[in-house]
């Protein structure tokens, strides 16, 4: 691959639109930005950018090429940075990822106090409920429920939650309460269709994996939305319990198949495997370990 001139100048063609921009931007002349995006071309063996006279235009193998080095190339100068600075505290802008619900109630918290402890450091919390390519969406490091299925990633566990399946009385009135797991196959069941495997429930009897069909008339992409429709008498929902905990208390719906429920679902703080932890990376994930409380692992 090319040096790291040659990359930095085709990061800035991009970013510029064109090569006499992005040359005033790296103070080179126009020659130079030209010869090294060029010698790049060659060693990766693919046009990268069409030019024009008065423009440039990224190809798609240009594009994905771009996706993947802009993070990198990120990284070096930052590390470069930190290596220069070994004695100051860590710094820099901090890109974290978090499920919707899980964010506001657990991360932000202990956000807070992190920035606090290290003044330097800048936090982008981006709150999703679907697996996102932490390298497509430019994450440093994200939160993650359930097991782990990208071995592309390393992870560090903060704790586990309990998986449960809940109703609204409204609803059992209506259709009866399922007594076995089996059963929810002719009932009506909730879930986000952004959910991996969402129609397919796994439960536990006698020590051995029971996985269950379950089908649905109503479909949502939104937790919140998830829950609203199980209170509401639409159906039989299931998530971590500290997710409708207050609907719990309050009434609203109640606990069903507790005696079916898996092992409690680990959560994970999760960063890409190619990437070498930057300090601010390094504290942050220390510091969660450390100062995350997650109390819904138990049974009632």
């Amino acid at each position: 691959m090319g040096g790291f001139r040659d990359i930095e100048a085709f990061l800035a063609v991009v970013e510029r639109g064109n090569l006499s921009a992005a040359a005033r931007h790296l103070s080179r002349s126009l020659q130079s930005v030209s010869r090294s995006l060029a010698a790049l071309e060659t060693s990766v063996g693919v046009e990268l950018v069409r030019r024009t006279t008065h423009n440039t235009q990224t190809t798609e193998a240009g594009h994905d090429f771009y996706r993947r080095v802009k993070p990198a190339l990120s990284e070096i100068v930052e590390a470069k940075t930190e290596a220069g600075k070994r004695s100051a505290e860590p710094f820099g802008l901090l890109r974290v990822g978090a499920p919707v619900l899980f964010g506001p109630t657990y991360l932000v918290p202990v956000v807070a106090r992190f920035m606090e402890r290290y003044p330097r450091i800048e936090v982008d919390l981006k709150l999703s409920d679907r697996f996102v390519d932490l390298i497509e969406d430019e994450l440093d490091l994200a939160v993650r429920i359930g097991e782990l299925r990208d071995y592309d990633l390393k992870a560090r566990r903060l704790g586990a939650m309990r998986l449960v399946v809940f109703g609204a009385p409204s609803y059992f009135a209506t259709y009866g309460r399922p007594q076995h797991p089996k059963e929810l196959a002719n009932h009506q069941c909730i879930f986000r269709n952004t959910d991996r495997d969402a129609g397919k429930w796994q439960f536990l009897e006698a020590g051995k994996q029971l996985s269950v069909n379950v089908g649905a008339r109503f479909h949502v992409d939104n937790a919140a939305a998830s829950h609203a429709a199980v209170a509401a008498g639409l159906g039989i929902g299931r998530v971590p319990l500290w997710q409708v905990r207050d609907l719990v208390d309050d009434g609203a719906v109640e606990v069903i198949l507790a005696a079916f429920e898996q092992p409690p679902i680990p959560i994970h703080v999760v960063w890409p495997a190619t990437r070498l932890p930057l300090a601010k990376m390094r504290v942050f994930i220390d510091f969660l370990v450390q100062n995350l409380v997650i109390g819904d692992s138990e049974r009632n």
